[in-house]
Order: C-alpha cells, then sequence, then structure tokens
C-alpha cells in the first residue's frame, strides 16, 4: 500500500496548468493508493464552503470522484484555505485534519502538518495567524456577501506578498527549535510538512533518536507528490500538462 503527500498546490483559476495536471492525477494518477494526504494550501483562497468559483470547483468535484472510488482522502486546511469548513468535507467526501496530526503508516510514527506553525521567527504571521484561525473570525467573514469575501482575500494575498518580499530570508524557514520540540512532543520519528516551499530532506536526531523532516514541493514550475511504500519514501514530480 502507498500513501501519497501533497501541498502547497494554490489552485484557482489564474494557475491552470497546476489545476489541470491535479485533476488528472486525481482521476488517474493516485492508482491504487491506500490514501491522499493533503497538507495544507490546496487552494490559493478558500472564501468559504459556499465559493461559487468554477475553478475549484473543479477540484471539489475530481475529490469527490476520487473518494467515491474508495480512496480516502485528509485535507489539511494551510495559510490560504483556512476557512475549510465542514461543508467542504460534504461536497467532496474529503476528511479535515486538524494541525497538527500523527498519522501511523508502515510502522512509522509520522507528524503531520502545513508547516506555518514551525515558522515561529515570523512574530507578525504568527500573530495574523491566531487572528484569522479564531471562529469568532471566521464567523465574521462568513455573514459577508461573497464578492466582498473574495475581495478581502485579494487584498490579504497582496499583503501576504509584500510581506514575503520584505521579510528576512531566514524568518520564512522553519525554526530548528520549534521542529525539535513538536517531534519531541508527538514521539515521531517522521515529520513531514510544506508552507515554505523549500522541498528537501533533511536527517536529524531528537534525544539520541534518528528523525527525518520531509519537506514537500509547492506546485509551482511542476506538480510533486511524497510517496510512502514499505520500501520507503519516494518523491515523485508531475510535469504540468497546459490547458
Amino acid at each position: 500500500m502507498t500513501y501519497l503527500f501533497v501541498s502547497d498546490l494554490h489552485l484557482d483559476g489564474d494557475s491552470p496548468a497546476a489545476l489541470e495536471t491535479f485533476v488528472d492525477f486525481l482521476a488517474s494518477g493516485t492508482g491504487a493508493a491506500a490514501a491522499l494526504y493533503i497538507l495544507g494550501d490546496l487552494f490559493e483562497t478558500w472564501i468559504g464552503d459556499d465559493d461559487p468559483d468554477p475553478a475549484r470547483d473543479r477540484v471539489c468535484r475530481g475529490l469527490a470522484r476520487l473518494c467515491a472510488a474508495g480512496t480516502p482522502v485528509f485535507v489539511m486546511r494551510g495559510n490560504r484555505d483556512f476557512m475549510l469548513g465542514p461543508g467542504f468535507e460534504s461536497r467532496t467526501g474529503c476528511r479535515l485534519l486538524p494541525d497538527p496530526v500523527v498519522a501511523e503508516l508502515h510502522g512509522r510514527r509520522i507528524l503531520l502538518t502545513h508547516g506555518d506553525l514551525l515558522c515561529t521567527a515570523d512574530h507578525a504571521y504568527q500573530e495574523l495567524r491566531s487572528t484569522v484561525r479564531d471562529p469568532a473570525f471566521a464567523e465574521r467573514m462568513l455573514r459577508l456577501p461573497t464578492a466582498h469575501r473574495q475581495a478581502l482575500a485579494s487584498a490579504a494575498r497582496a499583503g501576504s506578498r509584500a510581506h514575503t518580499a520584505t521579510a528576512q530570508d531566514s524568518i520564512m524557514d522553519v525554526e530548528p527549535a520549534a521542529v525539535l520540540a513538536a517531534l519531541r512532543s508527538a514521539r515521531a520519528d517522521c515529520l513531514v510538512h510544506g508552507h515554505t516551499h523549500r522541498p528537501g530532506i533533511h536527517e536529524l536526531a531528537v534525544d539520541g533518536h534518528a528523525v527525518t523532516r520531509l519537506v514537500l514541493d509547492a506546485w509551482h514550475e511542476h506538480g510533486s507528490v511524497l510517496a510512502l511504500s514499505p520500501q520507503g519514501w519516494e518523491r515523485r514530480l508531475l510535469e504540468f500538462r497546459r490547458p
């Protein structure tokens, strides 16, 4: 059995190549996967479970078909689609995961997280995250018309790009102390996350035990899937299909 992991797809109508490639992947690229884990930022924005956007609806319909065919799909909220809720689950058949969460797969105790919680040096972002993840914030947002929410989401995207452009490169990555603390608390021997857009495999030690941190790739220039089989980890690249 093979488990598949992706993150940071940032899908919307402005990224047609990534969207087409992911829809194709859902239709025929998952094979006989035991499960698909999407660790945050599946969408570039998600303004609520009543989001009418046709591009995002195509993704939802693709997920629904995969789930209906018998492949479990687990989705974690990211910093771009943190308003995914029960309506998304009903719409797709996916199950939303808390962040972080531990999965025991093929004899490994794996800590799964989007990754933004580990970027503790970015104090401005962590304050913003605490605000927007408050359920009261979502309640206020969902009272607004969809057009207003979409305008706010566009403004937030612009603000995020400005922050990323001016922030020191070091604070945009995970903090080693936060990684160690998370692994120690979860008693995990693997950590899989996205968010940083810095794919790689990092070997480290926690209290004398060997631990692996695997960072998922963003879907900017190609698709990327991390697969776990009984034989171990494998990174698979997907060439974008141009619409």
